[in-house]
Parts: C-alpha cells; structure tokens; sequence
C-alpha cells in the first residue's frame, strides 16, 4: 500500500530494488516487519513487496510509527523536487516549515502566511504529505538536532534550543523516538574535532548530482556585493562563497564550498555557519538549500532539455547546472530593480553604494564581510534623489521596499506565485522583466522565460536559423534560461 495518491507503489518498488539515489527525498520507504523507515537508496537487504509502504515525508512514516534506519539516515537527504515544480500549499508550508516559522510564530503563523485557517491547513497538509505542521515541524528539528549532535561540539543544550527544542527534555525523548537512540549515544558514535574557527558550525546540505558547482560559483562571484558578499574561484572553477545573512534573531555568516560533483545520485556541500543565536541554524540551512537550489532534479531536468537541438549541446558541457536562489526575497528584489537597464557590473556598484550607505554594520570573521544589506525599511524611508539612476527607478525601488517594508508583499516562498508576480506588476515602476527575474530567484520559480533579456537574446542570436521554440523547454525554463545565459561566459 502507499500513504498518499500521488505515490505509485510499482514506480516506488522498481526504485527500492534498484536502490536508486535519485529518488531519495522524494519518497520514504516503511518496512513493517522492522518497524524502520528507509531512503529508496538504502544498502540494506530489499524487504518484501508485502511489508512496505511508501510516505511522501520522513514525518509522515514517523506518525505512522516508524523509526529512521541507522543505515543510510533517511533524514539527510535533499528535499522533494516537486515542492518547487508544482508550488502547491504543501510544498509552500514545507519551505516555511524548514526556515523555523512553526518555531517562531506557531502553526497559527504557518497558516496566516499560506492564508488559511490553521485547521484547513492540517488536513491539507494531512492528505498530501501524511502529517499535520506539528509533526513536520518536529521531524525537521530533530533532522537538524542529529545533523549538530553528531557534526559539531555544542554541548547537548545548546544543540536543543539551536534546532528549536523548547526543551533539553523534549529533544531527548524526540531524538529517542525518532533514532532509538538518545543525543549522547548518537555523539558517541562520532566524535567532532573542533573547527579552525570559534563558534562555527560545519554542517552538509545534500544535493542530487550531477551538480554543477563551478558555474552557480560563477554566477555568484560575478554578482558579489562588497561588504556583504565575497567568493574566491580557482583555475579549476571550484572554491568558495561567503556572504553575512540577517536572520530571525540575529546576524550570521554563512560560507559554502562549491565545486562539480558528476555522479548520479545524492551528495554533499560542505556548510559552515558562524551564527549570532544558534536558533537561527535551522533558518539559515534552508536558505542556504534555497540558494544552492538544492532540492532540484538535475536528470529529470537534463533529459527534459537534451531533447531541444539548440539547448542538448548546452546541456552536455554543463549538467547538474542550478538556478541560483538566494536567502532573502526582500535583498534580491532590491537588487533587481536596481539592475533594471543596466549591466551586471553596473547593478553590482550601485548596490555596493547602497550597502556601504545604509548597511548595518557587523563584525564578522571573514575579510570582506562587513555589513548587512539594508531592510525594506531602511531603503524605504530614503529619497529617490539619494540614488544615481533615474528618478523613476528610485522611485520605484522606494514604493517596492515600501510595500515589503508594510507586509502588503511577502517574497518568503509562502504566498501563491501568481498572486506575487501579480501584486509586483501592480507596484509602479515593476514590469514583468523584474518579476519574473524576481520569481527566479526569490521564489525559486523552476519555469521562468525572460525573452527580452539582453543576454537570453544575445545567446539566441548563436543559434540563427535554428527553431527556437521555448514553450517546449516548459516546466523547466529556468534551467533553459541559465544555460543560455551561461554560454555566454565561453
């Protein structure tokens, strides 16, 4: 049998036996006989047809009684593809649920931000997904208390409240009941060393590979902001990326390792965080995954693209290729507006004006990180002379903050992605150029095109005389789009 309708028990078996890895995520595999709960990937013995069934999260086999297999740790896997692709409330709540809104505001929270009462909500997320908020939320904090416990050398009560615990107590029998195993025999089986670095915390987001690392590196080191963002490329095209983050209860830094991981399957970006409150450790992962663009399906999207004759070449010299998110929608559609009409590096000054204007300043242990990028506040209580562009855009870049600023405009992957595309376009000086560039990168909008593009054109007139038919590159745009505007580095 299977938990939900969406599941096909034949398709899920056949991955089971073939223990194929990229399916991990996507569902979860109960065995019935030993009371556990695997990744379809697990090296363990293949169960019987009969002793199975299948959830759509590790929270959904928990409330059905089940416990994460020692074996393979189901929990560290990247999240299901489809929450980005179809956007539904489920996959919005589960985004949500991952940044610590349950922890922070409550379910009464989760459910004003998607907009429905707290008890539609649960049997929303009930059918789809097999639990309720509470128990995605619990699931959540204790994947991320075993990922501290067995990574770092926090003390056990700091590694409760970091994942969101109210209590020392509460984290031992969660742990207990999830792992069969208390908080300190999961240390016991792995003893930290210190990190160079005082109160860092060096943890692993999972990726399905292949996985592109070298170009999102590119891509961010060419738009890096100073005093926020720094990144070092090697000849190789791999090395690193670092920018501070304003978090819920305070600043923090966040700096990943990048390169090319080219087997199919599941892997690992190293992660290091240097946080202000360790509470934030669970918002700070997520949006880190949400930047990498971590949870998407490279083969599923590869194979799509191959079969256009323009995009297949683009597509072999780079597979795995990601569509770079980023860790506040309020940031980035600053960002975008202040791009508007101008070049990169033109975008990248201006903002660079803007942060060494009006950023907060932070000590930090990283060389070059020195501020945080101005809030929607801060931006919007300025004078549209304050900038060096057009009156208008300034203008508009004041009544856009100014809408963030008031919560008429939430950019934090909870509302309905039409109703945000909608409620831009409204805003004066927003046209669908910066929307849509918007919902690419806030919103992680997996079906993006932007046809008037500079550089989309600029690709495209390689390919004169070729049919050029992107209707056909649906629902995976976003991907189309960066692989062209990746062609044009060489």
């Amino acid at each position: 049998m299977t938990t939900a309708e969406s599941l096909d028990f034949e398709r899920c078996y056949t991955a089971v036996q073939s223990r194929d890895r990229r399916f991990d995520g996507v569902f979860y595999t109960a065995v019935r006989t030993t009371g556990i709960y695997c990744r379809p990937s697990c090296p363990a013995r293949t169960p019987a047809s009969r002793n199975v069934s299948f959830h759509r999260t590790a929270a959904a086999a928990q409330t059905a009684g089940y416990r994460a297999c020692k074996r393979c740790l189901p929990d560290a896997t990247p999240g299901s593809p489809e929450w980005n692709l179809a956007a539904t409330v489920a996959g919005r709540a589960m985004r949500l649920i991952a940044d610590g809104v349950v922890d922070r505001e409550g379910v009464e929270g989760l459910a004003t931000r998607l907009g429905y009462t707290s008890r539609h909500l649960g049997r929303l997320l009930t059918t789809e997904l097999g639990a309720g908020p509470l128990a995605l939320a619990r699931t959540q904090r204790a994947q991320t208390a075993r990922a501290l416990v067995e990574s770092t050398t926090l003390s056990l009560a700091d590694v409760a409240f970091a994942a969101g615990f109210s209590s020392v107590r509460q984290f031992n029998d969660t742990m207990l009941e999830v792992y069969d195993a208390t908080p300190s025999q999961l240390r016991g089986r792995k003893t930290p060393a210190p990190g160079p670095v005082p109160g860092a915390i060096d943890l692993r987001i999972a990726v399905r590979t292949p996985f592109r690392g070298s170009a999102l590196l590119r891509f961010l080191a060419a738009r890096a902001i100073p005093g926020i963002e720094v990144a070092e490329v090697g000849a190789d095209g791999s090395g690193w990326y670092a920018r501070t983050i304003d978090l819920p209860h305070g600043p923090g830094v966040a700096r990943v390792d990048l390169t090319d991981l080219d087997d199919v399957g599941t892997s690992y970006v190293p992660l290091r965080l240097v946080l202000d409150d360790l509470r934030d450790t669970a918002a700070a992962l997520a949006r880190m995954r949400a930047m990498l663009d971590a949870d998407a399906d490279p083969v599923a999207v590869d194979g799509h693209l191959s079969a256009d004759p323009v995009l297949r070449p683009l597509v072999a010299a780079r597979p795995g290729l990601r569509v770079p998110g980023h860790v506040d929608g309020a940031e980035i559609a600053v960002r975008a507006v202040l791009g508007q009409q101008v070049t990169v590096v033109a975008a990248r000054t201006a903002a660079a004006r803007l942060v060494a204007a009006h950023g907060r300043p932070v000590t930090t242990t990283v060389e070059g990180l020195t501020h945080l990028f101005p809030s929607a506040a801060t931006v919007a209580a300025l004078d549209p002379t304050d900038f060096k562009m057009p009156r208008a855009r300034g203008r508009a870049l004041i009544g856009l903050s100014a809408a963030l600023a008031a919560g008429d405009l939430a950019l934090d992957r909870g509302p309905d992605r039409g109703d945000v595309r909608r409620d831009l376009i409204a805003l004066p000086g927003i046209g669908p150029w910066t929307a849509d560039y918007i919902a690419l990168r806030a919103l992680g909008h997996p079906d993006i095109w932007l046809p008037t593009d500079v550089g989309v054109r600029h690709a495209l007139a390689r390919h004169e005389g070729a049919v050029i038919d992107p209707e056909a590159w649906a629902p995976w745009r976003s991907y189309a789009l960066l692989h062209l505007w990746t062609s044009l580095e060489g």
